[in-house]
Parts: structure tokens; sequence; C-alpha cells
């Protein structure tokens, strides 16, 4: 979709919901048998730490350690979770940027537009009617309708006829 929308990598920033990741860092404390629960709550709280500061090389350091003469497949899951995401969970970098670290203001934006605009008393919509409402939408809101609006009028009419 980037590619195809022609948006340069330096726009835009991925990220797993802070929180979400937060959750494996629970299943992972879960998975260790022989800890008390304070230990269990400790290490997450530890890690957490971790994460919020930018330490994701740590953070997997950590679960590779807890790993390490395990064959727990849900463990090597969870690590493997951590692995794959290490280059989406940069919150230190895109928290001193003022942006938001979980999903929250994005579902929060989901419910404000589509919720409350396209499904209110007494409107009716086709799926396709709706579809492209939000996308004039977004392409207003983001500072791209002049583009949008070029791109509309250099198709001609001719094409259109």
């Amino acid at each position: 979709m980037v590619k195809a929308l022609g948006i340069a990598i330096t726009q835009f920033y991925t990220l797993v919901d802070f929180f979400h990741a937060v959750e494996h860092l629970v299943k992972i404390a879960d998975l260790r048998t022989g800890w008390k629960k304070s230990e269990r709550n400790e290490w997450v709280k530890k890690h957490r730490r971790l994460l919020l500061h930018g330490k994701i090389a740590k953070v997997i350091s950590s679960i590779c350690a807890l790993c390490r003469g395990r064959k727990s497949k849900k463990l090597t899951t969870e690590k493997n979770y951590f692995v794959r995401n290490r280059s989406r969970m940069k919150y230190a970098a895109i928290s001193s940027m003022g942006l938001p670290i979980g999903s929250g203001a994005m579902e929060s934006a989901i419910r404000r537009v589509v919720n409350l605009r396209l499904k209110g008393a007494s409107i009716y919509w086709l799926e396709e009617t709706a579809e492209a409402m939000l996308l004039l939408r977004s392409f207003y809101k983001s500072g791209r309708w002049d583009m949008l609006n070029k791109h509309a009028y250099s198709i001609g009419y001719d094409a259109i006829a």
C-alpha cells in the first residue's frame, strides 16, 4: 500500500502497540515455571521499562537467556515475536517525537471517524460509497488534497466520456 501510494519510508513509522508487546512479556513470565508471582511481576516490570527506554536488544537477550536449554515451543514463539518485530519497537524514539506508542489513539480515531460520522442516526451508506468518503477524508486530513485534486483534473474530460 505504501508503494502504491508513493509514500517515502521517511514519511511514516510502523510500531507494534506497546501494550500488546507487554502482553507478550507477561506470557513469557507466565511460561516460567518455578517463579513466584512476585518474581514474574518484577521481571515484566523491568523489561517493560527496558522497552520504554529503547533497550529492545537487552529485552531480546534476556528472553534468549530464558530460552537457553528449554524446548518449549511457546517460549520460542514468544522470543521470535520480539526478534521479528525489533525494528517496530522503537518506543523511546517514537515517544520523543510526541507520537503515541499504543493503538488507543488509532482506535479512538476509528471510533470517532467511522462510527460517529458514518454511522449516525438516519445515515445510510453503500459500502463503496462509505469507503470512498473515508478515502477522500484521509487525503484531506493528511494534507494531500491538492495532490488528489491535480490527479483528478489531469485525467481530463476525454477519459471520462
